[in-house]
C-alpha cells in the first residue's frame, strides 16, 4: 500500500455510514467523562431513531466528554455496511443485533493494527521490517472480511501480540536516529508530572500514564506514543513532530494549543484553545 495518507483515511470514523453501532454496543458509567450509565447493548438515550446524536455539538457541555474522545478507526462502518451488508441492527431478530454488538469490539481493535501498522509502513527508518509489516497487514485485512461468526471466535489478543513484535522493531528503529537522550519511560507512571520543557525526544512512552502531566513546551519529537495515556494533559507549545503511533483519541482527551506543533497523521481537536 504505497498511498499511506489514503489508506488511513479509511482508518476514521464515518457516522454516515454507521448504525451509531459505538452508541449502542459499547457500555459507560456515570463518571467525569459520562453524565449517565448505560449497559452493553443498549442505545444510547441521546441516540435518535436516524442513527445520530440529538446533542452531538453539545457532548462536552452535556457531561459526555468521553464520546468526544473516541474513534472506532473506521469500524463501525466496516461492521455496518461490509460485515453485516448494510443490515441495520434494528431490522431482525434480537439475536442479529447481538452478533453485530459482539464483532464491532472485534473489529475495532483490528482497524486498531491498521492503523499502526499503515503508520509504521510511512516510516522510512523502519524499512528493515517493511516486508513483515505488509504481511501482518495483509492478513489483519483479511481478517477484517470475516464473517460475523468467524469474527466473533477470533483470538484477536493472539494476533495483537503477532503485531507488536514488528511495532517495538519499528519503534527501536524510528527512535534510534533521533537525536539526544533516547529515555526509556515504557509503561511508566507519569501521572501529573511536571514535565514542563522536558527533553523527550526519541523517548518510549508506550503505554505511560500521562493523565493530566504538564507537558507545556516538552520536546516530543520522534518519541513512541502507542497506548500512552494522555488525559487531560497539557501539551500548550509542545512539539509533537514525528511522534509516532499517536492517535486522534489520544490527542482529543488531552489539553493543547494552537501552539502544540503535531504530526500530519493528526488533527488539533476543536475545543482546543487557540492562542495567538
Amino acid at each position: 500500500m504505497s498511498d499511506h495518507t489514503a489508506a488511513r483515511a479509511e482508518l476514521r470514523g464515518d457516522c454516515e455510514r454507521c448504525f451509531g453501532l459505538c452508541c449502542v454496543a459499547l457500555p459507560f458509567a456515570a463518571s467525569s467523562d459520562f453524565a449517565v450509565d448505560k449497559d452493553a447493548g443498549t442505545p444510547c438515550r441521546n441516540l435518535q431513531s436516524d442513527h445520530r446524536c440529538g446533542i452531538h455539538a453539545r457532548l462536552r457541555q452535556k457531561g459526555f466528554t468521553g464520546c468526544t474522545v473516541y474513534d472506532c478507526f473506521g469500524a463501525g462502518q466496516q461492521v455496518s455496511q461490509i460485515t453485516f451488508g448494510g443490515q441495520d441492527w434494528r431490522s431482525g431478530p434480537p439475536e442479529h443485533a447481538r452478533r453485530m454488538f459482539d464483532v464491532f469490539p472485534v473489529v475495532r481493535q483490528l482497524h486498531e493494527l491498521l492503523w499502526y501498522l499503515t503508520e509504521a509502513l510511512s516510516l522510512p527508518a523502519a524499512r528493515p521490517v517493511h516486508a513483515g509489516l505488509r504481511e501482518a497487514l495483509e492478513k489483519t485485512e483479511e481478517l477484517t472480511g470475516l464473517t460475523p461468526e468467524e469474527l466473533a471466535g477470533l483470538d484477536v489478543a493472539a494476533h495483537r501480540q503477532e503485531v507488536n513484535v514488528l511495532l517495538l522493531q519499528t519503534s527501536e528503529l524510528a527512535r534510534s536516529g533521533t537525536k539526544g537522550r533516547k529515555k526509556n519511560r515504557r509503561g511508566a507512571d507519569l501521572m501529573g508530572a511536571r514535565l514542563k520543557g522536558a527533553d523527550l525526544r526519541g523517548a518510549n512512552l508506550r503505554g505511560a500514564y500521562l493523565i493530566a502531566a504538564d507537558l507545556t513546551g516538552a520536546d516530543l519529537r520522534g518519541a513512541d506514543l502507542i497506548g500512552a495515556d494522555l488525559r487531560d494533559a497539557d501539551l500548550t507549545d509542545a512539539d509533537l513532530t514525528g511522534a509516532f503511533f499517536l492517535t486522534q483519541p489520544q490527542l482529543n482527551a488531552a489539553r493543547g494549543s494552537a501552539g502544540t506543533r503535531l504530526p500530519a497523521s493528526v488533527t488539533r481537536p476543536g475545543h482546543w484553545t487557540a492562542q495567538v
